[in-house]
């Protein structure tokens, strides 16, 4: 996948090393000279000098051909502008833009731009810390609405099958990971000990779950 990052502070630094070491080509686009120095002489990407919202300094990074564009400098309004230059004029399939504020986040989303408020995703991750201790949210979507919840199986739910801790629009098992190996299970699979169990969740659901496993 060609992809050009824009912003090389600690996000998108990170994302390139990401996209780069799993073969992917990556160019990153900062103004900042010294930002892009970070990623070092190892970086088998691209390094491109100017302001990611300028037409001649996208085509020099070959956005004609990108097939992702993803905005993370510390501007929203920067982030924005580039994000619908590259979704509605140069057509890029895949478009995200990293946005502070989350009512602006919300505002584009709902105009169909794939938008992540890391103030958002932050506060409701802590949130889930300081409310639901006893369950390991590795990853939420959208708003906080819906967590992907990791779990060590209970003593007391060995030998149980999956149906008996799925709930309908609530509580879904996404996966089981027995021995190092992940699976996709069956309503009628059993729950072995030292299995790790992940569970997709609804917000509103976390107390009862917690109540079913006894946390």
């Amino acid at each position: 996948m060609k992809v050009i990052i824009m912003g090389c502070g600690r996000v998108g630094e990170r994302v390139a090393r990401l996209m780069s070491n799993e073969g992917h080509n990556v160019v990153v686009v900062d103004y900042d000279q010294h930002a892009l120095d970070r990623l070092g002489e190892k970086f088998k990407g691209t390094k491109i000098k100017g302001v990611g919202f300028d037409r001649d300094t996208l085509i020099k990074a070959g956005i004609e051909h990108a097939e992702a564009f993803v905005t993370t400098s510390s501007s929203d309004n920067a982030n924005i502008v580039a994000a619908r230059l590259a979704r509605n004029i140069f057509h890029v399939p895949r478009v995200i833009a990293r946005l502070y504020d989350p009512r602006r986040a919300e505002i584009y989303r709902r105009l169909g731009l794939v938008t992540i408020s890391s103030t958002d995703w932050g506060a409701e991750r802590i949130h889930e810390l300081l409310t639901h201790a006893d369950l390991d949210a590795v990853m939420t979507f959208g708003n906080g609405e819906v967590s992907l919840v990791a779990l060590d199986v209970p003593q007391r739910w060995v030998g149980r099958t999956v149906n008996h801790l799925v709930v309908p629009n609530e509580i879904t098992v996404v996966s089981i990971t027995r021995e190092g190996r992940a699976f996709i299970p069956q309503l009628g699979a059993q729950f072995n000990e030292g299995d790790i169990i992940h569970l997709a969740v609804l917000a509103l659901a976390m107390e009862r779950l917690e109540e079913m496993i006894g946390a």
